[in-house]
């Protein structure tokens, strides 16, 4: 039950963009404001998604370390007050931390749950020393959720039905309740990413869509079932959300950023998913902004069912020296895509080229934070319009001095932390760029016109295309829960088919032995990460609860299955040693990285559910001999990293001024204090 104890020693890393923040015009700098505070509105949606205590968890734990006066309190005063040893309270800071950050007890990157170290008794002592009532009160009442580990579903997000934790619905909604009303929706052209389901009655479910303004309610009946759409979920936060964006309109930089935040306010305030998706399209036209934002209900990793959506928005400064290296990987892009493994008529028709920055994050409002983007998610307006990538360079180059490299050789572990950074770079490009913008989607329109040659042969069969996407249908609802893992899979192998490219490598400044290095470290990495993966397999439920470790997990198979990558379970030392054969990575890695490729490609083209579930589960399944390793890696696993991000703060004379907190997790308790969004 260890593995389930939140983190202690945790590793604090500050976000810093001040340098970059200071070069915005004042007016850009108001922009910046009104963004960021319209995403951090949306941390209390964020929270109730993930389960339905998570918000009254987080509101606990911000009352415990706020004074009378408003600021973060004295911490040291109230651990003396407290009378709890030092060691226990520490452990109360870090459950804090986690929880504030996660914006709930469940991990972000993992999906389980974890539960304080410190005892109740203890953690009831802080509390009452905070002085208090609300915190005293919620404490009362939520000590039980926050400690238990059982029944042994709760520790995993999941269908509610099923005994596990989600927030996107009611305690007694089952997959195939999730699904019956899915086709209800599909029919009814009304999309489930800004919405919640509950069962209201034995076949009948309140539909709530997250809106600032109700209106009359709509029935929808179909399939001996009956859904009844609720306008007005969220509706504070969302009418807070509004009302900032409605500022940030006042101060955009051009017609496109000022269309864009007008079609983010009636999205926010009706509830509607076309406004959301109008303003993408404004969003891809912005190109090469000096602040960079998006927001809304983007990724669907943390529903079970993979139909929903998490609120996030992110709100940044362009970083122009590295985003000139994007620049010139976009201008080489059809090239590369010439070079993936699968036909020319499973490539998109027209490459829109987009725009690829990179950015240094400003404020992230989410459970977690990633290293790159490729957005929008919504796939007509990819196929018709393009999409944006973002490397977050503050994100992807924040590391602690405290992280160890287990499972490598001492000569590669010189290499590893030598070239890291340098690979990871290449690998986000890449992934973003060319994972999730290559690849075509056949479909067939409301009118019976389809988008390829309804002759055209399978490649995986050898015989013409039977299943293609049909009118309404998209990649999630199609492959539902899997999409999400399944496509961090495909845009993490097209990553590895180009990492020894030399053009890619020259592109970012690699070459001669330099480049060899850089693109070997790229492959270990990549083992690395997928034998680490088994952290995040689940053996009593068999299922994986993050969607980027099951892809790597997959990817990490292909190599050992090739030859390419070789474990040792090093027993008397209970220690394991990864070798990647770097003499075989062109002979062995690069055919069998392509094969799997092209197979990624042809299921999700073709829209083929069956078989490329099939195929999928068969690449990310854990066979029962690899739990004495998987034992191994838990026994070396390290608390994942916390951030500490700034505020704006918004003064009487219209200027604004950034705050940067000390990478503590003090200052991780005094930037959401001072942040007043949950």
């Amino acid at each position: 039950m260890t593995e389930y104890l939140a983190d202690e020693n945790v590793p604090v890393v500050q976000l810093a963009v001040g340098k970059h923040f200071v070069s915005l015009t004042p007016r850009q700098q108001r922009y910046a404001h009104h963004l960021a505070r319209a995403s951090w509105h949306g941390a209390r949606v964020v929270a109730a998604q993930l389960s339905h205590e998570s918000p009254a968890i987080c509101r606990m734990l911000v009352d415990a370390v706020t004074g009378p006066n408003g600021a973060c309190r004295d911490l040291t005063k109230l651990r003396d007050c407290s009378g709890v040893s030092a060691g226990e309270f520490q452990w109360f800071l870090e459950y804090a931390v986690c929880t504030l950050s996660n914006l709930g007890p469940y991990k972000s990157f993992g999906d389980t749950k974890f539960v304080p170290r410190l005892p109740i008794a203890s953690f009831e002592k802080v509390v009452a020393a905070s002085g208090s009532g609300a915190a005293r009160d919620a404490f009362a009442r939520l000590k039980s959720v926050i400690y238990s580990l059982d029944p042994e579903p709760i520790r995993r997000i999941g269908f509610p039905a099923d005994g596990h934790v989600s927030g996107f619905y009611s305690s007694d909604v089952s997959r195939s309740d999730v699904e019956a009303v899915q086709t209800l929706l599909d029919a009814s052209g009304i999309s489930a990413l800004n919405t919640r389901l509950f069962r209201a009655g034995p076949n009948a479910f309140d539909l709530r869509i997250a809106s600032a303004e109700t209106r009359p309610d709509q029935t929808l009946t179909g399939n001996s079932i009956s859904v009844r759409v609720q306008y007005g979920d969220f509706a504070k936060e969302m009418a807070d959300i509004v009302s900032e964006m409605q500022q940030a309109v006042e101060f955009a930089g051009n017609d496109n950023e000022r269309l864009m935040c007008e079609c983010y306010v009636k999205s926010f305030r009706s509830g509607s998913i076309d406004d959301h998706k109008q303003s993408q399209v404004h969003w891809i036209r912005d190109v090469g902004p000096p602040v960079e934002t998006n927001i809304g209900f983007i990724e669907t990793y943390r529903d079970p069912a993979g139909v929903r959506a998490e609120w996030e928005g992110f709100v940044a400064v362009v970083n122009a020296d590295m985003t000139a290296k994007f620049a010139v990987l976009v201008e080489n892009a059809q090239r590369f895509l010439a070079m993936m493994p699968w036909p020319r008529a499973f490539e998109k028709d027209v490459f829109h080229r987009p725009d690829f920055t990179s950015l240094e994050v400003l404020s992230f409002a989410t459970g977690g934070l990633p290293a790159g983007i490729n957005i929008p998610n919504y796939d007509d307006i990819r196929q018709t319009v393009g999409f944006k990538n973002v490397s977050l360079g503050n994100v992807l180059n924040a590391s602690s001095p405290s992280e160890k490299v287990f499972f490598l050789s001492e000569a590669d572990k010189a290499l590893f932390q030598t070239h890291r950074g340098a690979a990871f770079e290449i690998q986000v490009g890449l992934h973003e760029l060319l994972g999730h913008g290559s690849g075509k989607l056949l479909t067939e329109d409301p009118i019976g016109t389809f988008n390829f040659d309804r002759a055209m042969v399978n490649p995986i069969d050898g015989r013409p295309v039977r299943t293609w996407y049909k009118p309404g249908e998209t990649w999630g609802s199609v492959f539902k829960g899997l999409s999400s893992s399944y496509e961090e899979c495909r845009a993490e192998t097209v990553a590895m088919h180009l990492m020894s490219n030399r053009d890619v490598l020259g592109i970012f400044g690699h070459g001669g032995r330099d480049g060899d290095d850089v693109s070997y470290v790229g492959f270990l990495s990549m083992a690395k990460a997928g034998l680490s993966a088994l952290e995040f397999y689940d053996p009593a439920s068999a299922k994986w609860g993050q969607a980027h470790m099951q892809a790597r997990w997959a990817i990490f198979r292909v190599f050992l299955e090739a030859g390419l990558a070789e474990l040792k379970h090093l027993e008397k030392e209970a220690d394991l040693l990864l070798t990647v054969h770097r003499d075989r990575i062109a002979t062995h890695g690069a055919p069998a990285v392509a094969s799997f490729l092209s197979k990624l490609q042809v299921y999700k083209a073709t829209a083929d559910a069956v078989g490329g579930t099939q195929f999928y589960t068969s690449a990310t399944a854990v066979d029962p001999c690899w739990l004495p390793i998987r034992d191994v890696v838990l026994s070396k696993k390290q608390p994942r990293k916390v951030f500490v991000q700034c505020n704006t703060f918004l003064h009487a004379d219209g200027s604004v001024t950034l705050k940067e907190y000390e990478p503590t997790l003090q200052g991780v308790l005094q930037s959401v204090v001072e942040r007043r969004c949950l």
